[in-house]
Formats: C-alpha cells, structure tokens, sequence
C-alpha cells in the first residue's frame, strides 16, 4: 500500500513518515498544497494523510480538487481545526475520516488499517494465476493450496505482476510499488526479490522478458 503525507510541520512529517513505514508502508511526504496535487495527479496512492492549514493551497482546496477530479484513495484529515463546522466542512468536501491533533499514533494506525480495509471491499480482493493466489483484505497468499510466507514487499510485487497476468510489467513501476520517494533503492534491488520469489514458486513463474521487464505464468 502506497500512502501520501501532506503535512507542512517538520517534526510531525517526519514521525509519520517514520512509522508509517516501520508498518511496511511505501510512503511519500510533502510539504504544500501545491505539490499535494501535483502528486496525487499520479494517481497512485491507496491512502492520504492530509493536513488542512497548508501553504500555497490548503488542505481543503486540495480535497475538493482531488474529489472533483475524480481521485479515489482515501483521505484521512489531520488537523488542529476542531470545531463542528471544520469537520463537516472536511467530510462533505470528500474526508473519509477526521483526527484531531494531537492525536495518538496507534489510533491513526488503526484507522488507516479500518480505511484501507473499508476500501478493498470495493475492488476485486483476490487475484490469481497459474496456481498463485493473494488475497489482498487479509495479505495472504497460497500457492497451490499451500500457505505462502511473503514478506510486504514480495506481496506488493507479485500483486503488481498478477493484476496484468501474461503482461509484462516495467522494472520502473514494480519500484514504485515497493517504494516511497525517500527510500533509497540499489540498482538491483527488484532482481533481489525476484530471485528470492523464484525460490518460493520455481524460476519458470516469473519470466524475464530481456530489456522490458518481469511478468508471471498465466493459466494458459
């Protein structure tokens, strides 16, 4: 899961994007309204963390834009703004949740757990192939009926091979969905994991297509 901190406080961005990756999170933090919307244009993020007094565009702007323009991941507001009208404001404007600060960190985790779950119920939660399945409400994975120990980024990439079964898929975006901005990725890092998968379901399930990247055997 790939979520966005917005939150223009030093301090605060920095201990989430901390924990938030200690949880196996792939995180990215900024630090403006503007950059906000820049990133979430990309349209990758499953969740965002969003603070609503922002330079250049605040917060709310930036949520009304998202909603209008279509944006579906989550968003959970934190925010120092208390009142009743703040958080009406907030949730009409499209929030799926609202926490005030200060706010207890195993509370916020417990709510992205409860808004990232309330959002698989809406999309296809298992994919499969060739005798592989993940199931992405409870992370667990069989392999021919057998129960798969994956760590959270080889689930993350095979989930990004098995939603375009027999496709190939570019070593550029399985990055990206193993890594928030921050992190610092070794040239080799998605061969790592690929070999460390192949010794859990054989080198013939994940192909090599020289040059162009990596896709799984398919049922065909």
């Amino acid at each position: 899961m790939r979520l966005l901190v917005v939150e223009d406080d030093e301090m605060i961005g920095e201990n989430l994007e901390e924990s938030l990756r200690q949880e196996k999170y792939a995180v990215d933090w900024v630090q403006d309204g503007q950059a906000a919307s820049l990133a979430l244009a990309n349209g990758v993020y499953d969740l965002v963390l969003l603070d609503l007094s922002l330079p250049r565009k605040s917060g709310l702007a930036v949520l009304t834009d998202y909603r209008r323009q279509g944006g579906n991941a989550s968003v959970l507001v934190l925010t120092a703004r208390d009142t009743s009208y703040d958080k009406i404001k907030g949730l009409d404007s499209g929030a799926d949740d609202y926490l005030i600060k200060p706010f207890d960190l195993d509370e916020l985790l417990a709510r992205i757990r409860a808004l990232l779950r309330r959002k698989t119920q809406h999309q296809q939660i298992e994919w499969s192939s060739a005798g592989l399945v993940l199931n992405t409400a409870t992370r667990e994975a069989h392999y021919h009926h057998q129960a798969l120990h994956l760590s959270a980024r080889e689930f993350n990439l095979l989930l990004a091979l098995l939603e375009n079964p027999g496709k190939v898929v570019s070593r550029a975006t399985l990055e990206e969905k193993l890594y928030g901005w921050g992190d610092e990725i070794e040239s080799n890092t998605v061969e790592v994991y690929i070999h460390m998968l192949r010794k859990k379901l054989g080198n013939d399930y994940i192909k090599n297509v020289r040059g162009v990247g990596y896709k799984v055997a398919t049922d065909d």
